[in-house]
Formats: C-alpha cells, structure tokens, sequence
C-alpha cells in the first residue's frame, strides 16, 4: 500500500516520517488532529532528527570570505527594514548630492561597477575584495539604514574601493556617473522589488529614463546584468534592454562560454557570486532569470 509522508512541525521534528494507510487514515488524522499524532510520537524520532542547513547559513558560507555574518551593527541595533519603499515619494525625489570621488575612493579613475539596489551591499563587498585594484564598486540603495550598515562593514574590512550611497537610482543615476573621472564598466540590477500591483508597476526601477541612462553612460564593451527570481519582472526589464539592440547586444552572442536555456536566459551567474536573494530564491526551488548585455563599440 502506498505511504504518505507527514511533517512533523519543528517543535517537535524536523525529519518528514512516513505513516502507512493501514494504521493511520484519514479519518484518524482529521479526528485526532495533527497536534495528537505529534504529541504520541515516541521521543526515539525526536532524537534521531538530523539538523537541517537553512538559507541564512547557506548565505553564511558563501560569503565567508568577508567576515561579518554577523546582523547587528553596535550603533544601530539589531537592523529591520522595510522591504518595499516606494521611489515615487516626494522625499525620495531629490537627487543626491555627487561625492568628491577622490574622498570616496583610493583611484577614482579605475573602472567603476554600479550595483542599483545594492541591499546588503555584501555583494557588492565580495567583488571589491577580490578586485582591490582593478575596480571600484558603488551601491546605490534607498533604505538609509541598509546604507549606513554596508559604509560601516566598508570600514571594518578596510576596503578603499567600494562605496555605497542613499540615493534613488533612476532620480541620481545619470548625474552621478555624468561626474566620475573614469569608466563605467558595469551596471547590475538584481532581484529588485517587483511590485507586483498593476498600478505600482511604474515604481520598478528599470524605466526607460534609467536605461538611456545606463547605455548612454557605459563604456564601448560594457556591460549590464539584470536579474530576477520573479517571470513577470524579469521579462519586464528584459524588453527595456532587447529594445536597444542596435546599441547593445546579449553576450551569449559574444562569448559562447556564457550558456542560455531555449527561452534566452543564462544558465548561470556570471559575476563568480550571488546574491542573498538569489541564494534564499534557488534555496526555495525558484528558478533565476538572466540576462546579460554588452554595449557594441
């Protein structure tokens, strides 16, 4: 007879245990209720569980290399933010003022990787340690405390190539790079809020204003990399960028190496990290979508 699987809450398991038909049917289940059957396990299961990896530890371990898993800053407290800002508020409306480059970082004349939406910033933070003198990275971010935390975590790992602002990207974008001395070599998008609602789709961040922007300030062979774990955005942004092909063109055209799936997108992260949203993403079986673009010279 065929067996069922039934999942013991965490309380008082975490293994899924299998219960034949035959002694548990259900009539039983809905009589008794799950807390009863939980209740009657013999503490023999309990003991035996195995500890399962979650998310947080997975994110743990990718980024190792930086040392600072830990989530409470000193000066700010255990750090809580909200998840969906709206950009089209009035407070969020004012450019930032442009950084002297040369306060900001060591070389500003090296070539400059522009992450918008930059959260964290531990993505951010794991490409300039490995590129300390080859690049500088800059995060733009309109949660103020996600700012705050990532330019401490900047200090704490002595990093001079990366920096991070509280700024709306499609409000700031083009003045800030308009400014800095050297190139702009990349720009990411990645996982940014989908908002969902028909009539907040105009708060997504990739509009055509921010594209002119991107493409117009990039370098000859720069590039841009946008990503999603949701279908509708992913395609949403990815018909911004399709539509500037006689500027830009997708690198699997360039480099045979970078694979797509048959509906055009990456197989995977080109950038040798990712993200924490996309480790929680692929962690919950969702699907990543890609795309990468390189500006023809």
């Amino acid at each position: 007879m065929a067996n069922t699987v039934l999942k013991i809450p965490s309380i008082i398991s975490s293994t899924a245990v299998k219960y034949s038909k035959s002694s548990f049917n259900s009539s039983l289940i809905q009589g008794y209720g799950l807390r009863h059957i939980c209740n009657c396990w013999s503490a023999a299961t309990v003991s035996q569980r195995q500890p399962q990896i979650r998310s947080p530890q997975l994110v743990a371990l990718e980024y190792a290399d930086l040392t600072i898993p830990h989530i409470v800053c000193e000066e700010l407290g255990a750090l809580r933010v909200r998840q969906h800002v709206n950009p089209l508020s009035a407070s969020l409306s004012i450019p930032v003022e442009v950084p002297n480059w040369e306060d900001v970082f060591e070389d500003p004349k090296l070539p400059l990787v522009v992450d918008i939406g930059s959260g964290s910033g531990r993505f951010l933070m794991w490409l300039a340690k490995k590129n300390p003198r080859s690049k500088n990275y800059m995060g733009l971010e309109i949660r103020k405390k996600l700012v705050t935390r990532a330019e401490k975590w900047v200090k704490e790992l002595a990093l001079s190539n990366i920096h991070f602002l509280f700024a709306n990207a499609s409000i700031s974008f083009k003045q800030l790079i308009s400014t800095y001395p050297g190139p702009l070599m990349l720009v990411s998008i990645l996982c940014p809020d989908p908002h969902f609602k028909k009539r907040h789709h105009k708060r997504r961040v990739l509009q055509k204003p921010l594209v002119d922007a991107i493409v117009d300030g990039l370098m000859p062979g720069g590039q841009v990399f946008i990503q999603s774990d949701v279908l509708e955005v992913a395609i949403d942004m990815r018909r911004y960028l399709d539509a500037e092909s006689d500027k830009l063109v997708h690198v699997d055209n360039i480099d045979s190496s970078l694979l797509c799936d048959d509906a055009g997108w990456l197989k995977s992260n080109p950038m040798g990290i990712r993200t924490e949203r996309e480790i929680h993403a692929e962690f919950e079986g969702a699907k990543i979508y890609r795309r990468m673009y390189q500006k023809l010279s």
